[in-house]
């Protein structure tokens, strides 16, 4: 089936004429001409009934153009809402993060794309495990630490630094910390996911691992970072995290020349020929929006 012959057969109907409709496709009159021939041998039917003046369709004809012309006008319409949807971001758009990071990552980049992008529907996954992109349905990722896919694509949106943090009220009514060993006297707050007993702090060259004794632990980075903002003691907690609370005064960076461990973060998502404008749009605005989080 040509459909290309269809096709110059509707426009020859709808302007009344083979010369009409060879102008309007750029295409030469005997074309035109031919192509119909072709269609009406193929269906072994006359279609047009052609006088030196004008042309008549028969009843086979009219049958068969009220189904193709409805026909072209469908796939028309398909070709011009995909063309649509090729430039303008619009339809559902699945992300995944780590639990604990992509509230704070993901909560205002979604709400500001909305904004912008009110067609795109959000789907979130957070959650601790490795998720298989495309095996899920997954559009994007976030993730922290070395990459373990090198079929995906990855866009580097910096570093999460590590560091250790207590709030003014804790520290005023505490022993002093000076040194990585005056952390045995107070009260340490751990997230379970990066140690349960110890922390590891470097500075320049310099490491050490600081056995942890009074501990509170959490398997929440929110839960772990309210608590040190509420005095309860001194936390490692990621450096973009906390600038609000350093900005606002609530919270005091501790033994600021020591820092933890210092985490790669990407946005990952798979190979594709032709990037869809939703994600092209969310991969835009995650680089401007989240990047300068992880700026030292």
């Amino acid at each position: 089936m040509d459909f290309n012959e269809t096709a110059v057969f509707v426009k020859v109907v709808q302007l009344g004429s083979f010369s009409a409709a060879a102008k309007q496709l750029g295409l030469p009159t005997s074309t035109v001409s031919t192509r119909v021939a072709r269609l009406e041998k193929r269906l072994g039917v006359t279609l047009l009934q052609r006088t030196t003046r004008k042309l008549h369709l028969t009843d086979a004809g009219k049958v068969y153009f009220h189904h193709a012309a409805q026909g072209l006008g469908y796939l028309l319409e398909a070709e011009a809402a995909v063309d649509e949807a090729r430039h303008q971001p619009q339809g559902h758009l699945k992300v995944t993060a780590p639990a604990d990071l992509g509230d704070s990552l993901l909560a205002g980049l979604v709400a500001r794309t909305q904004q912008l992008y009110p067609a795109v529907m959000f789907e979130l996954l957070l959650t601790e495990r490795y998720v298989d992109l495309v095996a899920e349905g997954v559009d994007v990722a976030i993730r922290t630490g070395e990459l373990r896919d090198s079929s995906l694509v990855a866009k580097s949106l910096g570093t999460i630094r590590w560091a250790l943090f207590a709030s003014k009220a804790y520290l005023a009514k505490s022993q002093p910390i000076a040194t990585p060993q005056d952390l045995h006297a107070h009260q340490c707050l751990q997230f379970t996911p990066i140690g349960r007993d110890s922390w590891h702090l470097t500075q320049g060259n310099n490491s050490i691992t600081i056995p942890l004794q009074a501990i509170t632990m959490a398997n929440s980075i929110g839960v772990v970072k309210a608590m040190a903002e509420n005095g309860q003691g001194v936390a490692m907690l990621p450096a973009f995290m906390c600038k609000q609370g350093l900005l606002s005064g609530n919270l005091v960076r501790v033994l600021p020349n020591w820092q933890g461990s210092a985490d790669p973060v990407h946005l990952v998502y798979p190979q594709q020929r032709f990037m869809s404008p939703k994600l092209r749009a969310f991969l835009d605005l995650a680089m401007l929006e989240l990047k300068p989080q992880f700026v030292d």
